[in-house]
């Protein structure tokens, strides 16, 4: 391989390390001897070549492609991006795929450094009665958030991680230390001894955490709550398994397949193309009976946990607020825990004097405020502790 073809597949190993893929070494060597066995006058025979050797996932396939399609066309593109973009103006831009963002900040990453800012007197302050900018970030309310706090709430939310309390279910397995004898297991093998029972089997109780169902509100006063708390519900959902995930605002979405893949950006973009009624109107009580009608026989059994989120705004007239009613206690007898999260919390002064409130708040386990960094801490040491027995109604 040629001293030239070898320094551009370093910097486009380089680029796509920078863009997120896990691109190292042995990918790199993999790479250099896989173009060594096509036609490197072929396209399309190198690009499949580099897209066996350094692509692992499937989520990974689309920026890849972006980033051969930029680079391979000019090695030095990151350099030229700011002429390239001079160039286009006045043409519409062509709408961005989900990696799109992502490999634009890695080629950004070609640009030569800022010259360095003149050294400045040194400032003494004083710190008392202060408090750090990581503290305060905690404290924040999501809705008063810019986009630079934002951002760095989302990198603090994805790192919770969410241990539900493990519950007994009615499985067991073989264990020679188990504490219940298997009679069907021992005498399978005394079969082998010729009907002799030499030992006793025993087996125990299977110990699983239970299925976590998360039921959110993305109307128009929840909009900014449940963008933010989406990438929660994705950390969540690729740690664990038995995660059920649902949108609704005037119907009912479930998204849990789509949370499954494990790029944000991928997952988020599909969900944006199957809720269509994102930051509309909201019809908790006739989501709640929809649930419940299909979804709550398949995802919550064995003692399902439910966070409902919402700010329990029910618009609607007397029918509905007794829809609302028959469908949350419906949903609160068909799990071992119901947890209301409700960003109106957030005032030191809550009262409830909504109508869907009032009919809510006496139907569920527990009631608790979901505003800020702080709050989804406690709720996530609340879910791993052992749960109280069910009580109805009371905020907690």
């Amino acid at each position: 391989m040629s001293g030239a073809l070898a320094a551009n597949l370093l910097g486009f190993g380089r680029l796509l390390r920078r863009a997120g893929l896990p691109v190292g070494p042995a990918e790199m060597l993999a790479s250099a001897e896989a173009l060594t066995l096509v036609d490197i006058g072929n396209r399309q025979e190198v690009r499949a070549a580099l897209r066996a050797t350094l692509v692992r996932r499937r989520e990974h396939g689309e920026i890849f492609d972006h980033a051969f399609l930029i680079y391979w066309r000019d090695p030095d593109a990151g350099k030229h991006a700011a002429a390239m973009e001079a160039m286009q103006a006045g043409k519409p831009p062509p709408k961005p795929g989900p990696g799109s963002r992502r490999l634009a900040e890695a080629m950004a990453g070609n640009r030569p450094p800022p010259p360095p800012e003149p050294p400045r007197e040194e400032r003494q302050f004083d710190a008392t009665l202060t408090v750090s900018a990581s503290e305060a970030l905690r404290r924040m309310d999501f809705e008063a958030m810019g986009a630079a706090e934002i951002a760095a709430a989302k990198a603090e939310i994805r790192k919770l991680v969410l241990p539900l309390d493990a519950r007994p279910t009615r499985r067991f397995r073989p264990n020679p230390a188990g504490r219940r004898a298997d009679l069907r297991a021992t005498l399978r093998a005394s079969l082998r001894q010729g009907g002799e029972i030499l030992e006793l089997r025993r087996s125990q109780r299977v110990v699983r955490p239970p299925p976590l169902v998360v039921i959110c509100d993305i109307s128009g006063s929840m909009a900014r709550y449940a963008q933010i708390l989406l990438h929660f519900l994705h950390a969540v959902t690729n740690e664990r398994d038995r995660v059920a995930s649902f949108l609704f605002g005037t119907r009912l979405t479930n998204i849990t397949r789509q949370l499954r893949h494990r790029d944000p950006e991928m997952a988020f973009e599909m969900v944006s193309h199957i809720v269509p009624d994102w930051s509309g109107g909201t019809r908790i009580g006739e989501a709640l009976d929809l649930f419940n009608k299909q979804w709550s026989r398949r995802v919550l059994g064995q003692g399902a946990v439910v966070l409902l989120i919402t700010d329990g705004l029910e618009r609607g007239g007397a029918e509905e607020l007794a829809r609302l009613g028959a469908a949350t206690e419906r949903l609160r007898n068909s799990c071992r825990r119901l947890v209301w999260l409700n960003p109106l919390l957030r005032f030191a002064g809550f009262q409830p004097r909504s109508q869907g409130i009032r009919v809510m708040l006496p139907l569920v386990h527990e009631h608790r405020p979901v505003h800020n960094i702080d709050s989804l801490r406690a709720l996530v040491e609340t879910l791993s502790a052992r749960a109280p027995r069910p009580v109805s109604g009371g905020m907690r």
